[in-house]
């Protein structure tokens, strides 16, 4: 027993995971995991700011990861794959659980630890994030002021300024029901790409239509995750104004904006408005 067990003690080796490498290992070379472990650069001894750093920029990842989903579902919506387009949306979707949970690292601060490091950020703020800007213009949420923000770095204006010229990915959307022969409005499918989509009576019928139907139509589970999507969207708006009410109250915000009021009100701007309104209508 004691030579068994002896035995189960001793270390397991394997030449492969130790012999040395080449240059950087091949996982570094794939992940660039040294290049993203660089990147967190303090400006205070705050204990706090680390947590607020690493949580912001893993954010952003998660803010990619959903607009390249968005993108290819857009896409896969334009060639009527609704197959395609379902798959990369529910990757979006658990893409969108992960954002929402990176919250909990900084959810709870208190005001006097977020003042610990808040002035090192100076006029720095979420709002200013480009690829969350990609986000909201794929949802239909377009703003020419919040595009011109951005002029002055010209690689990252061009970028979001294609994406706000496209159609969203709810255009995209309903184009497709269109051609799937649902009464999807002219002026709906002619509008201006670059205003922000408002609910519509004619799509808000449509997708009755979709939801008095048979309850396991292909269409019915588009509008199910399309709405699983627009919630989750929506609770991390509104986590975000939890957050900040939290660690700094209804003080004005970095940049000069309104701060907890400015975040109030864009979190209450519907995601996919009609398939909310559809519901009372089924």
């Amino acid at each position: 027993m004691n030579d068994r067990t002896s035995a189960l003690d001793e270390p397991v080796t394997d030449d492969a995971l130790t012999r040395p490498f080449a240059g950087a290992s091949p996982y570094d070379t794939y992940v660039h995991a040294s290049v993203l472990n660089s990147l967190q650069h303090p400006l205070t001894e705050a204990p706090d700011e680390m947590g607020f750093l690493v949580t912001t920029q893993v954010m952003e990842l998660w803010f990619t990861l959903i607009v390249h989903e968005w993108r290819t579902a857009r896409v896969a919506f334009a060639k009527d794959d609704l197959h395609a387009a379902m798959d990369a949306l529910t990757r979006s979707r658990r893409a969108l659980h992960a954002l929402n949970g990176a919250w909990v690292p900084i959810a709870a601060l208190t005001p006097a630890q977020f003042n610990g490091f808040r002035a090192a950020f100076g006029q720095a703020s979420g709002f200013q994030s480009a690829m969350y800007r990609h986000m909201e213009f794929l949802l239909g949420d377009k703003s020419a002021g919040l595009l011109r923000a951005h002029r002055g770095d010209p690689a990252v204006h061009e970028a979001l300024a294609e994406t706000y010229r496209e159609p969203s990915l709810y255009d995209e959307v309903l184009a497709y029901l269109h051609r799937q022969g649902l009464p999807v409005p002219h002026h709906v499918r002619e509008r201006d790409v670059t205003s922000p989509y408002t609910s519509d009576p004619g799509v808000v019928e449509a997708w009755r239509q979709v939801y008095a139907g048979p309850q396991h139509h292909p269409h019915l589970a588009l509008g199910e995750l399309l709405t699983d999507i627009a919630e989750l969207v929506t609770r991390w708006r509104f986590d975000h104004v939890l957050v900040v009410r939290r660690a700094m109250g209804a003080k004005p915000g970095s940049a000069g904006s309104a701060g907890l009021a400015w975040l109030e009100q864009r979190a209450a701007r519907p995601v996919f408005p009609e398939l909310w309104e559809v519901r009372g209508d089924v």
